[in-house]
C-alpha cells in the first residue's frame, strides 16, 4: 500500500513537471513553427525558402564592462536553398523537427545521439559528427535559445565541486528536495551535472577557487584548502564547459561571492579558458549572457609571477605566439584592457610560460601555503 501511494504521488509529480516544462518551453514551439511556417509559404509562393542566424565569431561581437560580456554586433548570414544546399538546409530542418519533438515528449538527447539519429534521415543523414555538431550549433544561434532548451545536451558533463556549499538538487521522479553539502566528499568531488538551472545553494563562503588542472584541484582538496580558507573550489578540466560555467555564475550571483581563476600562465590559459569564462567566446555570444562570469578575476600564473617567483619555464611555441598576436590584434576583451595588453606583451618579450605546478620546484605545497595566500591579500597582482 506505502509503494501504491509512493507510485501515485510519482506518477502526479511527474505529470505536473511536464506541464511545467511544456509552458516554459512554449516559446521555443512558437518560434520552431513559425520558422517553419515561413519556410512552407516560400514553397508555396514558388520562392527559395531561406534561414537567418547570426555570424558566430570574434569579428561579429564587442564587449561593454558594464554588462560585463560579449555580445552580437548584428551580422547575420542565411541559408537559402539552393541546389549547393539542399543537404544542409533539409538536415537543418530536421534538427529543428527532432527539437520539437524532445521537447514535447519531456525528453533529451545528446551531440551524438543526434547525430545517430541522423542515421534515420536518408539522405540528409550526417557523416561524421562533427557535420551534426556544426548545424546544431546554426540552429541554436538561429533560435537565439541554448541548446539545452532545445532538449539537447552535451556529451560531457560539468567539473568537480567540493568545499563550503550545500547544493539543493532535486530528485527527477518526484520533485523532492535533494541536498548535497559539498563539504563531505572526502577525497574527491560533487559531479556537475549537464543543467544546473534549478539549482539552489546554502553557503557562507568567502569566495569560488576555479582551477584549471584535475591535478592540482585535487592538491587543494586533498589538504582541505577549502576548510582552511572557507572557499569553493571548481575544477575547470581545461575549457570550463557550458554547465561549469553556469553553475559558477549561479552560485556567484545568488549569494554574491567573489569568483577568482587560477590557471597555467600560457596564451591558452588566458585567452581559451580564463577569457571565455569571464566574457564569453565569439562563437556563442547569442547565450553568452548567461553562461559567462563578468565578475571572475585573474589569480593565475602571470608572467611577471614567472620573473617574481623565478619559476622553471618552457619556451613559446609559435602556435603560443599567434595566439597572443592574436588576442591583441582582434580580441575586444584584451584590447579593453590594458592590464592583459602588457601581461601579454611581456610574455611574448620573455618567450616564456609556466604550467601551475611550476611552483611545485620550490615545494610541493608552495602553491598551497605561498602563492595563492599572497595572490589572495595582494589585488594589485590580479588581473581583470
Amino acid at each position: 500500500m506505502k509503494n501504491l501511494r509512493r507510485l501515485e504521488k510519482v506518477k502526479k509529480m511527474s505529470k505536473t513537471k511536464t506541464a511545467v516544462k511544456k509552458k516554459k518551453s512554449s516559446g521555443v514551439i512558437e518560434k520552431i513553427g513559425k520558422i517553419a511556417q515561413n519556410v512552407y509559404k516560400s514553397i508555396l509562393s514558388k520562392k527559395q525558402p531561406k534561414v537567418t542566424s547570426p555570424v558566430r565569431s570574434l569579428q561579429n561581437v564587442e564587449y561593454n564592462p558594464k554588462q560585463g560580456y560579449f555580445s552580437l554586433k548584428g551580422a547575420e548570414k542565411e541559408r537559402t536553398l539552393t541546389a549547393s544546399t539542399i543537404k544542409t538546409f533539409a538536415q537543418t530542418l530536421r534538427m529543428m523537427s527532432l527539437s520539437k519533438k524532445l521537447i514535447n515528449s519531456d525528453d533529451i538527447a545528446t551531440k551524438r545521439d543526434v547525430y545517430y539519429q541522423s542515421k534515420n534521415w536518408g539522405d540528409a543523414g550526417f557523416k561524421e559528427q562533427p557535420e551534426s555538431d556544426s548545424i546544431m550549433d546554426d540552429f541554436e544561434a538561429m533560435m537565439r535559445y541554448n541548446r539545452e532548451k532545445l532538449g539537447f545536451i552535451p556529451d560531457e558533463d560539468g567539473s568537480s565541486v567540493t568545499g563550503k556549499v550545500t547544493i539543493i538538487d532535486k530528485d527527477p521522479l518526484t520533485g523532492e528536495k535533494v541536498e548535497i553539502d559539498c563539504a563531505k566528499m572526502g577525497t574527491g568531488g560533487y559531479n556537475i551535472p549537464n543543467s544546473v538551472e534549478h539549482f539552489k545553494f546554502k553557503t557562507r563562503a568567502k569566495f569560488i577557487l576555479a582551477i584549471e588542472t584535475s591535478g592540482m584541484y585535487q592538491r587543494f582538496v586533498y589538504h582541505k584548502f577549502w576548510d582552511k580558507n572557507n572557499c569553493i573550489l571548481i575544477s575547470l578540466k581545461g575549457v570550463p564547459s557550458r554547465a561549469t560555467r553556469r553553475f559558477i555564475r549561479k552560485l556567484s550571483e545568488d549569494h554574491k561571492i567573489p569568483v577568482f581563476v587560477f590557471t597555467d600562465g600560457d596564451p591558452y590559459g588566458y585567452l581559451n579558458i580564463y577569457r571565455t569564462l569571464k566574457v564569453g567566446s565569439g562563437n556563442a555570444a547569442h547565450i553568452n549572457e548567461f553562461f559567462c562570469v563578468p565578475n571572475a578575476k585573474f589569480i593565475g600564473v602571470t608572467p611577471q609571477d614567472i620573473i617574481d617567483y623565478n619559476l622553471p619555464t618552457h619556451p613559446l611555441k609559435d602556435i603560443d605566439i599567434k595566439r597572443i598576436k592574436d588576442g591583441l590584434k582582434n580580441d575586444p576583451f584584451v584590447q579593453h584592457y590594458k592590464e592583459w595588453q602588457k601581461a601579454l606583451q611581456l610574455m611574448v618579450k620573455l618567450k616564456k610560460r609556466a604550467e601551475q605546478q611550476a611552483f611545485s620546484s620550490k615545494h610541493l605545497n608552495y602553491v598551497l601555503d605561498r602563492y595563492l595566500p599572497d595572490k589572495l591579500k595582494n589585488h594589485k597582482t590580479w588581473l581583470p
